[in-house]
């Protein structure tokens, strides 16, 4: 069991990197938002949801595992932050990589409420729901450019 919540807590091991594992770890989410795209609003919600409450989970799990609530090594936030980011989006190449690097800004920014439940909730729920926080930034900014590009 503890293999399998350290295999998804690391999103196969990207969170291992020893050089920037929280960007390297979003990595993950691109695939995931090729996946989950061409579902209906609902369905990808609902897919959404159910990550996130198992990313809670293994975030404890792991953290309990590595005896630091928010270890580096623990990247599952990141994807469920950058899912919230590029959700209900058609994908493309462009939409990925802005999701990405706006995702990755307001991760590393953490604007408030991010910041809070940053330093104040130190559990598993805690070290997603900043990334949820920041992956609604991005998905702010992501579509405010995206709205120009199209025009």
């Amino acid at each position: 069991m503890r293999f399998l919540i350290l295999f998804f807590a690391t999103n196969a091991g990207l969170g291992l990197s020893r050089v920037a594992p929280g960007t390297v770890g979003t990595l993950a989410g691109i695939p995931c938002f090729y996946l989950l795209a061409p579902l209906s609003p609902p369905a990808y919600a609902l897919a959404w949801l159910a990550l996130t409450v198992a990313a809670c989970w293994i975030c404890g799990a792991a953290g309990r595992h590595y005896g630091i609530v928010d270890d580096g090594r623990i990247v599952i936030d990141e994807l469920v932050g950058y899912l919230v980011a590029v959700a209900f989006l058609p994908f493309t190449w462009i939409t990925a990589l802005l999701g990405f690097l706006f995702f990755r800004f307001f991760d590393i920014l953490k604007p408030f409420p991010a910041s809070w439940f940053d330093r104040r909730m130190k559990n598993g729920a805690g070290v997603v729901l900043d990334d949820v926080v920041a992956g609604i930034y991005a998905a702010v900014a992501l579509r405010v450019v995206l709205y120009f590009i199209e025009r």
